[in-house]
């Protein structure tokens, strides 16, 4: 059986505590067959500031959270896609936001760095956010051949480019590493999620942060995972845990065959290179 898992969190400060976390639930969830797990955005570190991330930001292929990655893949035999965790850039006052994917013998095949960064105003505990002010945008798409079809990765706010996905061409499966804050997850998450499922006909494994944070971020939580019909497959609300669902690749073809949206789509879309 092929699975997609979702872990969420609530992390903190403290980089080991949080990966004791993921190497909880990665153990409790895993079962026979191929499975993917896709960890929050800043899963390893959250509440502490953009700044202090700047500080834990490690070389890539080279650094203690990568290590102990790469491990947990490798133990559990499971894909990991791994959130996001800061890596050193060629500019000393910027990290890229980074997903990393390891297989199941721990090797990490790809990186995805988070393109559209959160410059934005809510009205919430926070109130502004400028994630720019310390991360470089990335500038390429990231999309792999798994056990589980053509894997794209983008990162929450990348959710409402639509266009995003469209130029990532035919996805059997989207993955979508979050930190998607109370206020907007409330109004918009669950439409998003399903609007960008529908379109590009594949599975969606979404996983948020959850709850708030010891810098009084407010995260919203429900993790889950949306069928390429866009069905609600398994929700997590609030808090800490891990929701599955099996994929049916089947399933896929079936509705592509039935509604062959991307044959019948007059556009294209591309990315846009910044100045």
């Amino acid at each position: 059986m092929t699975k997609l898992s979702a872990c969420q969190l609530v992390s903190g400060p403290d980089v080991e505590n949080n990966l004791e976390q993921v190497e909880a639930y990665i153990a409790g969830g895993k079962d026979q067959g191929d499975t993917l797990v896709v960890l929050p955005e800043c899963f390893a570190c959250f509440g502490a500031g953009d700044k202090f991330l700047l500080s834990i930001a490690e070389q890539k292929g080279d650094g203690y959270i990568q290590q102990r990655l790469s491990e947990l893949a490798k133990k559990y035999a499971v894909w990991l896609v791994a959130g996001t965790i800061p890596l050193k850039t060629g500019n000393p006052a910027k990290y890229s936001a980074s997903c990393l994917i390891y297989d199941a013998t721990g090797k990490a095949l790809a990186e995805y760095q988070k393109i559209h960064l959160f410059d934005v105003e809510i009205e919430d505990n926070t109130g502004q956010y400028l994630e720019s002010r310390y991360t470089q945008a990335g500038n390429s798409l990231t999309v792999i051949d798994s056990p589980f079809g053509k894997l794209g990765v983008a990162v929450c706010y990348d959710i409402r480019f639509a266009g995003m996905f469209d130029a990532m061409g035919q996805l059997d499966v989207l993955v979508l590493p979050s930190a998607f804050t109370e206020k907007t997850g409330a109004a918009h998450w669950h439409s998003l999620l399903k609007a960008r499922a529908i379109e590009n006909q594949c599975y969606l494994v979404a996983a948020n942060q959850g709850g708030v944070h010891e810098n009084g971020r407010q995260t919203f939580g429900h993790s889950c995972i949306i069928s390429p019909w866009g069905q609600n497959l398994a929700e997590i609300a609030q808090g800490a845990g891990i929701v599955s669902a099996p994929m049916n690749p089947d399933e896929i073809i079936k509705i592509r065959r039935a509604m062959p949206v991307r044959q019948h789509n007059k556009f294209r879309s591309y990315f846009v290179q910044p100045d």
